[in-house]
């Protein structure tokens, strides 16, 4: 009974947010960018080819230079990313196990993978700058 209530709920939130959303985009669509929109976004572009150039020049090579740009924003996008993960499991471990032993080990599992694949995106942009800074000579 609990369970398809909060199921209804969830289901009723989940209406009423996509219909703001999807009201929210038929609005957007109309207005045409003004010129503080466009500049901003020119900005930001410029912004981000120039520290590519910068990631080029440090490594003396676009494809080492791009690869270097990439692993540096898989580093700072997988923080959230893997906190969220590793939040889950641990709900998943911790409040949902207490009844269910498979799911107290399947969010186990789930917070070990995180934390590996957390640690895997901090050090791979460390390992790789080592590898093509001191691994060419």
């Amino acid at each position: 009974m609990k369970r398809s209530l909060a199921i209804i709920g969830i289901t009723i939130m989940l209406i009423i947010c996509s219909t703001f959303f999807i009201n929210k985009v038929y609005a957007a669509k109309e207005k045409p960018i003004n010129n503080e929109t466009e500049s901003t976004l020119v900005e930001l572009k410029e912004k981000e080819m120039k520290s590519l150039e910068d990631y080029e020049e440090t490594y003396g090579s676009k494809s080492y230079g791009f690869t270097a740009y990439i692993l540096h924003k898989v580093q700072i996008y997988s923080i959230p990313f893997c906190f969220l993960g590793i939040i889950v499991g641990a709900i998943m471990n911790y409040v949902t196990g207490i009844r269910h032993i498979e799911t107290k080990e399947k969010g186990l599992a789930v917070m070990v993978t995180f934390i590996t694949v957390a640690v895997i995106c901090q050090v791979l942009p460390l390992v790789f700058t080592i590898v093509v800074k001191f691994g060419r000579e």
